[in-house]
């Protein structure tokens, strides 16, 4: 049985997450030990259970001592799913956008197709908003031959959740090609998307785009973003997110979500910074697809080229992971990111 300590690198729900997605898809029996043991508080949250119990009931697996707190699971693998529609409630605010992470490497090699409908939380802190999967994440995964789309339902945000996404991933035939984004470019094109829900009357959206707009203009980048209003979700609340693609197909991503005492133009500064960031930082992906990708690299077949901003705990987490699990091979050069996949395929 693997034996995996959950306080390694970023002590994370990542290690919890991935853990078990990988430990799937290899076959392996898990022992996750120290669960979240650097957060506060440690153990076991309910987004996390959701996702540990997503992936069992894909594989028809076993799950021991799981529950809201745990500090220690254990995990047995059945075999891959054949596909099928599934629905899973966090019943929190959680992140749908975590659980849809750690359920598209399984759904990428099932069987048949697979379709999930989410209810959580779609834009807070520390997890990567909707916008984020639709725009940057899914089209990289597509140009390595995995098609899904994400479609947003119902936006949901802290503390109410009740967001809804319904994610269709269609099985990979063979294996995972490699992503190459050796080099920068130039960048070509900004667009992005401010949503607002029941804040028509601040004219929230508008503002998060326009304040956004001014600091990219001030260092010469244009941007279209697309100020948008909602009724549907279960409270106020409002996310900005800005995507960038370069000549050599370099994409970069920002987003924040709203929160109290948080200005419509303070998150335009803020999100407009952290693009500015990674692109003046010559990274080729930004910080979230830098750990998110790590997982579709390991499995492709070749190796994968990219240049990331820089080497988060999460980005580390999850080259511990994929070499520990999958035996995948990985160098990192100051921000230049090899990985040598294992091809992983239906024949694996």
């Amino acid at each position: 049985m693997l034996v995996l300590d959950g306080s390694a690198h970023s002590g994370s729900g990542t290690i919890v997450r991935f853990g078990v997605t990988l430990a799937a898809l290899a076959g392996r029996e898990l022992r996750l030990t120290n669960v979240r043991a650097k957060r506060d508080p440690p153990g076991l949250r309910p987004q996390h259970l959701t996702v540990i119990q997503a992936i069992r009931e894909l594989c028809h697996g076993d799950l021991a001592g799981a529950a809201v707190g745990s500090h220690e699971i254990v995990f047995r693998p059945g075999p891959l799913p054949r596909g099928g529609s599934f629905v899973w409630d966090i019943g929190t605010a959680g992140s749908t956008t975590m659980l849809a992470l750690a359920l598209l490497p399984i759904a990428a090699f099932a069987a048949g197709p697979s379709s999930f409908r989410l209810v959580g939380g779609l834009f807070q802190d520390f997890a990567p908003s909707a916008f984020h999967l639709q725009h940057a994440l899914l089209p990289l995964l597509s140009r390595m031959g995995l098609s899904a789309d994400l479609d947003i339902v119902r936006p949901g945000y802290v503390p109410a959740g009740a967001g809804v996404i319904e994610l269709n991933v269609e099985p990979i035939k063979g294996e995972l090609r490699p992503l190459h984004l050796p080099a920068p470019g130039d960048l070509q094109r900004v667009w992005g998307i401010a949503l607002a829900s029941h804040l028509r009357e601040r004219q929230v959206s508008r503002r998060l785009a326009e304040e956004c707009r001014r600091v990219l203009r001030d260092r010469g980048v244009e941007a279209d973003i697309e100020a948008r209003e909602d009724e549907s979700a279960a409270q106020p609340g409002a996310c900005l997110a800005i995507f960038g693609k370069s000549t050599t197909d370099a994409l970069l991503g920002a987003d924040l979500a709203g929160a109290p005492r948080r200005s419509s133009e303070t998150i335009g500064k803020s999100v407009a910074r952290m693009f500015l960031e990674d692109l003046t930082s010559g990274a080729t992906v930004d910080r979230h697809l830098a750990d998110q990708l790590i997982i579709f690299a390991a499995l492709a077949g070749g190796t994968s080229e990219l240049i990331i901003p820089t080497a988060t705990d999460h980005v580390l987490a999850n080259l511990w992971l994929v070499e520990t699990i999958l035996g995948a091979r990985s160098s990192l050069d100051g921000q230049r990111l090899r990985i040598e996949g294992v091809g992983y395929g239906q024949k694996s």
